[in-house]
This record gives C-alpha cells, sequence and structure tokens, in this order.
C-alpha cells in the first residue's frame, strides 16, 4: 500500500461482483452481530437476575461521562479511508497517528474527570468506576484502523469472527463476576475485556503493520471530512445521553436504573443491529458514487430491508412488553414493562432516522449529517427536560414528540439528496405499514382474550401469532417483498442483482 490506489474512476461501473461482495457483507456482519447478540444476551439475562437496578442506575451514569468523551476518540477520522479515492501508507499511518494522540488525551481526560462526575451525580463509586473506565480508550486505535481497512474492502469476514470472540470474552467475565458476588464491577470489567479482545483480533485480521505518523502535512481532507462526522458524533451524543444526564439528578438510582434498562432493551434492534448494516452499507454506497452509478435506489431498498424487520419488532414488543420482562427479567423487574412498551413506539422513527446518514456522507456532503445532528441535539434535550417533571414516562412522552420530528427534518434534507420522492418513500412503506396494523389487531385481540397463564407461555404465544399475521399480510398483499428479501440472501448471480438494482433505478 506504499503508492496510492484508486478505487473506481468517476465513470467506471463497479465490478461485476460488487452485489456479491455487499450481500456476503451483510450475512456475515448480520449473521455474526445475531450470533454475538445471543451469546451477550444469553450472560446479561443472568447478569441482570443476580445484579440490582441501582448498580443499572450507577452504571448508566458512568456511561454518559464515556459517551460524552467518545466523539472524541477518532472514530470519524478512520472512516474517511472508506470514502477516500485511494489510500497509502502514509495516509494510513497519519490516521493511526492521530487515533493515538486522541485516544491518550481522552484516557487522561475520564481519570481527572472522574472525581467532579462522582460529585454531580452525588455516588463517590462513580469516581472508581470511571477510573478504570478509561483503559477503554487505550483499544480505540487499534479497533478503528483495523474495521476501517477492512470495511473498504467491503471485508466483514473476519470482523464477524473477531466480534463473536470478544462478545463470548465481554460474556464470560461479566458471568464470572456477577456470579462471585462483585455487583456493579462486573458491569465495568466486562467491556474493558470486550475491547481489549476486538482490539487484538482486529489487528491480526487486517494485518495492521503500518506505524504511526505524527507529521499531518496533506492530511486536511483526513481532518476535515472526519472533523465533520466528530461534531455530528458531538451532537448525537447530546441527543442520546442527555435523558441520563437530566435524568441522573432527578431520579434515584433504583428509578434510573429502571429506565437505563428499557432503554436498553428497546435500542437492541436500533443500536445494535442498524450500525453494523451501515458500516456495509457506507462503502457500498460510496463505491456505487465513486463510479458514477446512482445510490436512490440501494438507499430506497436498504430502506425497505430496514422497516420490513424494524416496523413488527417495535410494534409487537410495544404490546407484549409485559409478559416479555416478567419471562425474561423477573418480577422485579415489572415496573419497566410500561417504559419499554411505550419507548418502542417510537423506535420506528429512530430507524428510519438512522439509515439516512450513510447515504449522505457517501456522496461527500456530511453537511446534512451535521444539521439532522444539530436537530436532534435541540430536540431531545429539550423534550427531556420538560418530561422529566413526570418521571420515567414523562421521557417516555418526551420520544414520541422529538423522535417523529426529527425523523421528518432527516428526510427533508436526505431524500432530495440521494434523488427521491417523498411518494417514493411512502409507496415502498405502505406495505409494511399495513402488515404492522393487522399485526397489532390480531395481538391485541388475542392478548385480550387470553386466560392467566405463565409470562413465558404467553409471551410464546403472543409473538407466533404476530409473526403469522404478519408474514401472511405480506404473503398475500405484496409477496414481491418478502421474494425480495429472500433472493438478496440466496442468489448466487451477483450480475442478476446489479441489473436488478438499475432497473429498480430505470
Amino acid at each position: 500500500m506504499s503508492e496510492g490506489v484508486p478505487i473506481n474512476s468517476n465513470n467506471a461501473p463497479p465490478p461485476l461482483d460488487f452485489a456479491g461482495r455487499v450481500r456476503s457483507a451483510v450475512v456475515w456482519r448480520m449473521g455474526s452481530q445475531i450470533a454475538a447478540q445471543l451469546i451477550t444476551w444469553t450472560s446479561t439475562l443472568i447478569v441482570v437476575r443476580l445484579l440490582e437496578p441501582s448498580d443499572y442506575g450507577l452504571f448508566a451514569m458512568t456511561q454518559v461521562v464515556i459517551v460524552a468523551l467518545n466523539f472524541l476518540n477518532g472514530y470519524s477520522f478512520a472512516t474517511s479511508l472508506i470514502q477516500a479515492r485511494e489510500i497509502d501508507d502514509r495516509r494510513v499511518g497519519q490516521v493511526f497517528g492521530l487515533l493515538i494522540i486522541a485516544n491518550a488525551f481522552l484516557a487522561i481526560s475520564q481519570f481527572l474527570m472522574a472525581p467532579v462526575a462522582a460529585e454531580y451525580y452525588g455516588q463517590p463509586l462513580v469516581k472508581d468506576m470511571l477510573q478504570i473506565q478509561a483503559l477503554i480508550f487505550l483499544t480505540t486505535p487499534f479497533i478503528a484502523l483495523p474495521s476501517a481497512l477492512l470495511a473498504r474492502k467491503i471485508e466483514f469476514r473476519s470482523q464477524a469472527l473477531v466480534n463473536l470472540i470478544c462478545a463470548a470474552a465481554g460474556g464470560a467475565t461479566a458471568l464470572t463476576l456477577a456470579w462471585q458476588g462483585y455487583g456493579v464491577w462486573a458491569l465495568v470489567y466486562a467491556p474493558i475485556v470486550l475491547f481489549a479482545v476486538r482490539a487484538i483480533g482486529l489487528t491480526i485480521a487486517a494485518r495492521l503493520l503500518v506505524w504511526p505518523v505524527f507529521d499531518f502535512r496533506g492530511a486536511w481532507d483526513i481532518i476535515s471530512f472526519g472533523g465533520a462526522l466528530t461534531i455530528c458524533q458531538l451532537f448525537w451524543i447530546i441527543q442520546s445521553q442527555s435523558d441520563i444526564l437530566i435524568a441522573g439528578r432527578a431520579f434515584n438510582p433504583h428509578d434510573l436504573g429502571i429506565y437505563s434498562e428499557a432503554m436498553f432493551v428497546t435500542l437492541i434492534f436500533v443500536g445494535r443491529f442498524l450500525p453494523p448494516l451501515n458500516e456495509v452499507a457506507f462503502p457500498a454506497y460510496s463505491e456505487l458514487h465513486n463510479g458514477g452509478q446512482p445510490i436512490g435506489p440501494a438507499f430506497l431498498r436498504t430502506v425497505r430491508a430496514v422497516m420490513l424487520l424494524a416496523a413488527p419488532v417495535y410494534v409487537g414488543f410495544s404490546l407484549t412488553a409485559e409478559p416479555f420482562v416478567a419471562a425474561v427479567f423477573g418480577e422485579k423487574w415489572l415496573e419497566m414493562a410500561p417504559i419499554a412498551a411505550g419507548l418502542a413506539i417510537a423506535m420506528p422513527a429512530m430507524a428510519l432516522h438512522i439509515v439516512c446518514s450513510p447515504a449522505t456522507n457517501a456522496l461527500g456532503r456530511p453537511s446534512i449529517y451535521v444539521m439532522t445532528s444539530v436537530a436532534g441535539a435541540v430536540l431531545f434535550p429539550a423534550a427531556f427536560l420538560f418530561g422529566v417533571a413526570y418521571g420515567p414516562q414523562g421521557l417516555v412522552y418526551s420520544w414520541w414528540v422529538a423522535a417523529p420530528l426529527l425523523l421528518a427534518f432527516s428526510l427533508s434534507l436526505t431524500l432530495p439528496a440521494v434523488g427521491l420522492r417523498a411518494r417514493d418513500l411512502g409507496v415502498a412503506l405502505l406495505p409494511v405499514a399495513s402488515a404492522c396494523a393487522a399485526m397489532a389487531t390480531v395481538v391485541y385481540i388475542l392478548r385480550e382474550q387470553l386466560p392467566t397463564i405463565l409470562p413465558a407461555a404467553e409471551l410464546l404465544i403472543l409473538v407466533v401469532a404476530g409473526a403469522l399475521s404478519y408474514g401472511a399480510a405480506l404473503w398475500f398483499g405484496w409477496p414481491e417483498y418478502l421474494k425480495e428479501a429472500w433472493a438478496f440472501v440466496v442468489k448466487r448471480d451477483s450480475e442478476i442483482l446489479i441489473t436488478d438494482e438499475m432497473e429498480l433505478h430505470a
């Protein structure tokens, strides 16, 4: 990689194996994410029964600080390597140098800020937790850089294997420490082990042999592109962490733990499965754009695929939250059921909002991402400041207002940029909305008619009924949706997939 390696000329079509590589990347990345989450959830569901809600409240307090600093971790500089037309050893080394400087600064800053955070929350233990968690930042350079280099090649198989290994290591650490009675420290040390294992695994997978370069002359494009995304990260952090920051002083650790765990459960799809999809979508959109191809059709298909899963998951979860919490978390967590059910209603809007930014970033227009991030950083804290006076349920109402408003603003900028109209999106999502309405009707009626039975049995009956009614509505109304999703997974002829994409655009 000592000489610049061009991706594509401006007018060259993507290589014929492009669609095949994208399909393989999605299958590996999403498949490994599902497997990793199964591993994580197995340990989490045991750990959550061993720990107390107050432990999760304390942990949530530290996460606000970590996430608040994390926007400066330099990941955006590594992301610039994915979008760039060509890279060489010097450019990679400069990114490595930026990552090392940024994360060393963050580790020191968190260590020094820990006493201030503990005083703010009125919880002395927060100081010790934050100082130990500062170790996480030291692993970031060895995760961000190899991840970007592998993503640039749309190569996610090795990343998938590493994710499975680190999920097992983190889960085993949390389970062992919780079982041995270490309480909240099980939540502290598990992520440290997970990040350390991921750093080692990805460094090996990417064969990262480049030394860091601390001479940043000629790196303005890296800094400017990465800087724009870093600013977006700052606004995203304000948006996503403002509820815990505001509620941390208003709620006691128990109530904060109830709300934060409800958020954790509700954000599983949006927070755990959409980011991996975006990791594949961004380099795929970039390669299409650099090859002179329109990305609108690909964006529309991505949105359709995401909402095909996200909408029924969240509508169904909203209707089954009580038996889910009782069966999975246990009786002491039942307070979180109405909170989780309410939050689920806002999540389809967030899912659709989140998949917009990879498309506009791939077009070289991070300013759109900046504007939507600013909007979120204004809307959500304002809503939470009002809603916190009404307790955890008041924060739920804040989500109901802020999420749809942010989505409307995001789509007003994204759709014209990718060459689509609001009508195109509406036509694509109408079948999903109709099928969800049919599913919700069936589940609601069945839930009201069921006798009192074990929560696990009730949950199983409602989930099966919901899945069957949703699938039946799509099959009889819009079978092409299901066939398209299946074809993406099983097709082997990538040339056919590219032809499908071009025909859709036409």
